[in-house]
């Protein structure tokens, strides 16, 4: 998955504000969205508890792969609490990595739209090939790869923008690590979708009412 694994000071203030000003007004909405609603629904909160929780957890845990990555759960995520909690989610998810040292706190707003982005596309694509693909696996397998993979050129874009401070090198430099980490990340975006991809099939076949929005 994609993640701003930079510290603080690597943005200037400016970019910090921004970043973080975007986020929370897709929060907001989010907010005013549920806040619309006449009845709380409990099992989806049920849901989004187990999901914040797994999803922190796995963010901690690295794959010893081109300096260390993880995989996220942001399509997952996605495709079990909907887009709406699952804003929450992912937001939570990232102060929590923040207060034990996983990114900056002043990238929270950056590393908060990169997740979302992830939750946002995945669940379109799931439901968007509802009516093409009937097959769960693939569905949702395609799912997470178009996330995770939109969810890199995000997080691309986002450093590409608000530049690196206290880097001497070239934009042209910049550009080829980043080329070179969405590639570690395309490639760890595939083992994420085919677990992703099982375990929606085992929900669907045990819970299907769990995959109904």
């Amino acid at each position: 998955m994609a993640h701003i694994h930079l510290e603080d000071g690597s943005f200037t203030l400016f970019w910090v504000i921004v970043w973080w000003a975007i986020a929370l007004a897709i929060i907001g909405g989010a907010l005013y969205l549920l806040r619309r609603q006449r009845k709380p629904d409990n099992r989806r909160i049920t849901i989004a508890a187990f999901c914040t929780a797994a999803a922190f957890v796995l963010f901690q845990v690295d794959i010893p792969i081109a300096g260390g990555v993880h995989i996220s759960l942001t399509p997952l995520i996605g495709i079990l609490t909907g887009p709406v909690i699952g804003l929450f989610i992912v937001f939570i998810t990232n102060i929590f990595s923040a207060a034990i040292g996983h990114g900056g706190w002043t990238m929270i707003g950056a590393n908060t739209l990169v997740n979302i982005a992830e939750v946002l596309i995945a669940y379109g694509i799931w439901r968007g090939l509802k009516p093409f693909i009937e097959n769960i696996f693939f569905r949702a397998g395609a799912a997470t790869l178009s996330g995770l993979i939109l969810g890199n050129f995000v997080m691309m874009g986002i450093i590409v923008l608000s530049g690196i401070q206290g880097v001497n090198q070239s934009m042209e430099q910049i550009l080829t690590g980043l080329f070179l980490i969405a590639a570690v990340n395309t490639a760890v975006a595939v083992i994420e979708a085919l677990i992703t991809g099982l375990v929606v099939s085992y929900i669907g076949k045990m819970r299907p009412d769990l995959l109904e929005t």
